[in-house]
């Protein structure tokens, strides 16, 4: 069975309605997709930053249970490497929390799934989709 990471924009989307896991990787999507604890906390941060943030850390929250978190602690030699490798490189990062979830992919094996394919092009070893386009 495939693995997947979920981006934090991928999240946003399911979250709004605007995509369906399952017609991706079917109904026990929970199985297969997981989460870097890095989007856990945009996306509460999202929640808190609306306009009706009790409504929305409730519908993050139900989004979370049951769905795997992976801890960054495991990236932690692949990011400082990718981060020196593309800094010496002269490739700029977009986002540090990118370079957190993009590292902990690698580490866990797993495909990033994300909308902003362009911020993790430059990353070694990294395996991507976009469930977008």
């Amino acid at each position: 069975m495939m693995r997947y990471l979920l981006d934090t924009n991928i999240c946003v989307f399911f979250l709004r309605g605007k995509l369906n896991f399952s017609q991706f990787v079917g109904v026990q999507w929970r199985e297969c997709c997981c989460i870097s604890e890095v989007t856990v906390l945009e996306l509460h941060y999202g929640a808190e930053n609306s306009n009706n943030s009790a409504k929305h850390h409730n519908a993050v929250d139900m989004f979370l249970s049951g769905l795997t978190v992976v801890p960054i602690t495991g990236a932690i030699d692949i990011y400082a490497k990718e981060k020196v490798r593309l800094r010496r490189a002269g490739i700029p990062l977009h986002d540090e929390f990118d370079l957190i979830i993009g590292t902990s992919a690698v580490a866990n094996d797993l495909i990033l799934v994300t909308d902003n394919t362009k911020h993790f092009k430059n990353f070694e070893n990294i395996k991507i989709e976009n469930w977008l386009r």
